[in-house]
């Protein structure tokens, strides 16, 4: 069965940057699923993964503008401290979840100097481009509920609590 808008998709990969370092990979678990076209993956990924069945194996670059987008300045804002009322104590690394006019966003703060808080809004993987090699494990039919609720159930997708 070839990939197609809708199907159920078990993937190995790694994750590597254009220096080589592995960002993230699946070897030594359960392959990565995934239900194809619902945006699960980045869209670079899903548009090389079409047609393919369980067996290839592929290895993609994928430009930042199909993966995570361009690094974006203006997503890198100063906040003063009192904004995070409640918090405890400040520090490099910790992640917020903010409201934008696009949706939710996940803020990383970057610099605290003072009274003041840098937070930068991108993806930590904006304006990367990204190399996959995968190979593709299993190819199914997704379940009608899998396809109400827009992601895999059971092993390596989606579990509800």
């Amino acid at each position: 069965m070839e990939i197609a808008q809708d199907s159920v998709v078990s993937i190995h990969y790694t994750l590597t940057n254009d220096q080589g370092e592995t960002l993230d990979s699946s070897a030594g678990s359960d392959p990565l699923s995934y239900l194809q076209g619902h945006g699960n993956l980045i869209p670079g990924l899903e548009k090389e993964l079409l047609g393919k069945k369980a067996g290839d194996k592929l290895k993609v670059k994928i430009a930042p503008a199909d993966a995570y987008g361009e690094f974006d300045k203006s997503l890198i804002q100063q906040v003063p401290l009192r904004s995070f009322k409640g918090v405890g104590k400040v520090q490099v690394g910790m992640q917020f979840q903010v409201p934008s006019a696009a949706g939710p966003r996940i803020v990383t703060v970057t610099k605290v100097v003072g009274d003041m808080v840098t937070v930068d809004g991108n993806h930590a993987l904006a304006g990367q481009t990204l190399n996959f090699d995968v190979e593709v494990t299993e190819v199914r039919e997704a379940t009608a509920e899998e396809l109400e609720h827009g992601h895999v159930h059971g092993p390596g997708g989606h579990h509800h609590h």
